[in-house]
């Protein structure tokens, strides 16, 4: 049966290719596919019964709110196991940082001006320790679920991660910054930095790293815990615009900067780890300079200036009459 339908196809292809012959329609048979129907009619029912008719859903009448009820429609849709449409008001919700600071940590006035031995440094070293009682039994509940944890090594990795972050914040590595710093600092961190050059180096440590605060908050399912850390340091920073002009500071002049950084961890989260969570600034902390803003000069400015200018006058000479034999 195959050997008489493959001499049968190759019989009506040659006629089709020669030109001089012509093949009328009732001179040649329709050959099924042999894929799209089974050449036996043997079995032809029990083959039918292979398949399953499925239902599907009508999405024109779905979409049609007004044939459904709120309750028919879900079941509707559980029938057929489409799932609900989200509202464009939902948004995601990240559980990996918190969205503030707890108890924010208020810097004594004139911090890093006095010396210890000073009147005004012996003041603020007495206040500081008649506040360290809530910090201690924070650190003991972080201790509870960070066995090898320590103030004196959280002093150096608190200052490695915040060389790190600013390091890559210089180097626009907006992936890797995660790392070091939460969600809600790279959002501050990020802001307005679109088409500048950052150069930023860290010099010196003028005092050193020190824990002014520690605060847990939330239960034995969500527990967060947030370390205040006092950075005196010598850096440098240079903000240039897109036209390579510069902004803000110098790479070769380092400045003396005090700040106050927050470092957050999830302790609940077997795998998180610290970061910067945010920075307090004090009030009586005298004000930034401000940041020079550079544009694009328009060349409308130079047409207006040649219109303005007054248009020059020519005077009329008159000419004289050439006389003849004079």
């Amino acid at each position: 049966m195959a050997g008489l339908l493959t001499t049968r196809i190759s019989l009506i292809k040659t006629i089709q290719k020669t030109p001089t012959c012509f093949l009328a329609p009732t001179q040649v048979e329709v050959i099924r596919n042999k894929n799209a129907k089974h050449w036996n009619p043997k079995f032809k029912k029990e083959r039918g019964q292979k398949f399953i008719k499925v239902e599907l859903p009508d999405r024109r009448r779905l979409n049609n709110s007004s044939d459904f009820t709120e309750e028919e429609q879900r079941s509707y849709m559980k029938k057929f196991g489409i799932k609900p449409l989200k509202s464009d008001f939902e948004r995601g919700i990240v559980l990996n940082c918190t969205t503030d600071i707890f108890e924010a940590y208020v810097p004594p006035e004139g911090d890093g001006k006095f010396s210890v031995a000073s009147k005004s440094g012996i003041q603020q070293t007495a206040t500081t320790i008649g506040k360290k009682t809530t910090s201690m039994m924070s650190i003991r509940k972080i201790k509870g679920y960070i066995d090898d944890f320590s103030t004196d090594d959280f002093v150096d990795e608190a200052r490695d991660i915040y060389i790190k972050a600013h390091t890559t914040l210089a180097e626009k590595d907006f992936d890797k910054l995660t790392d070091y710093v939460t969600e809600k600092a790279h959002m501050a961190m990020t802001h307005n930095i679109k088409n500048k050059q950052i150069r930023w180096k860290f010099i010196e440590s003028l005092e050193p790293a020190r824990l002014v605060r520690a605060r847990t908050q939330g239960d034995s399912s969500q527990l967060f815990a947030q370390l205040t850390m006092r950075f005196h340091t010598k850096q440098s920073l240079a903000v240039y615009d897109r036209f390579g002009r510069l902004m803000h500071g110098s790479e070769f002049v380092g400045k003396d900067v005090l700040e106050y950084i927050v470092f957050e961890r999830y302790l609940t989260l077997s795998h998180s780890i610290w970061r910067i969570h945010g920075k307090i600034i004090p009030t009586w902390q005298a004000p930034r300079e401000p940041i020079a803003t550079t544009v694009v000069k328009p060349e409308i400015e130079a047409k207006e200036e040649e219109e303005s200018k007054p248009a020059t006058k020519y005077k009329e000479v008159t000419k004289v009459p050439h006389l003849d034999n004079h």
